[in-house]
């Protein structure tokens, strides 16, 4: 596993728009269509990475936790799927189905939308507010595989929090680490 840090888009950034495959339904879907009404919580992850793996059952929680509130969860997938077959659309809605997403799983076929979000790893989380504009980004929480620690998706839960309360998120945003994203070559 190769440890690789988000690179943290700067606060305030409109989210970049886009119209991508969501693998379970097979239909297009855009930004505009699946934000949330308060918040929206867009994480790039992929099937085979152990980082996400370790996540997993933390990312249905917290979009069935907050869904209620307005909260809309979005996944997307950049992997080059040549280098990398098991992050393929069709292997995308079966792991979605296993897992149990309550959320789209996109398939960012051109890696156009990874770059315009600079997102580097898997997990790379982002969640903006009703005007789509970025109050966080960073980690789901301290725990990694291997260190011991829980997950319970402390980080972004508290940035959810804030902006349903409406409140200032003064806490310390913290990179993301994960696998990176397989570019093209």
């Amino acid at each position: 596993m190769a440890d690789t840090p988000s690179n943290m888009m700067p606060l305030g950034t409109q989210a970049p728009d886009f119209n991508l495959l969501d693998t379970v339904s097979n239909q297009f879907k855009s930004l505009s269509q699946l934000k949330g009404t308060h918040a929206t919580v867009i994480f790039f992850i992929c099937n085979h990475c152990p980082f996400v793996i370790h996540v997993n059952s933390e990312l249905v929680s917290l979009a069935k936790d907050y869904k209620a509130q307005g909260v809309n969860c979005i996944a997307i997938s950049s992997n080059d799927i040549e280098m990398y077959p098991q992050d393929a659309p069709d292997k995308m809605k079966i792991n979605a189905k296993e897992q149990g997403y309550p959320f789209p799983y996109l398939f960012d076929d051109t890696q156009a939308v990874a770059h315009a979000y600079n997102a580097a790893c898997t997990p790379d989380f982002y969640v903006f507010d009703e005007d789509l504009k970025l109050k966080y980004r960073g980690q789901l929480d301290d725990s990694r595989p291997g260190n011991s620690l829980p997950v319970t998706g402390k980080d972004i839960r508290h940035a959810l929090d804030c902006i349903l309360e409406n409140k200032e998120n003064t806490a310390l945003q913290k990179p993301s680490i994960g696998c990176s994203i397989k570019w093209f070559k």
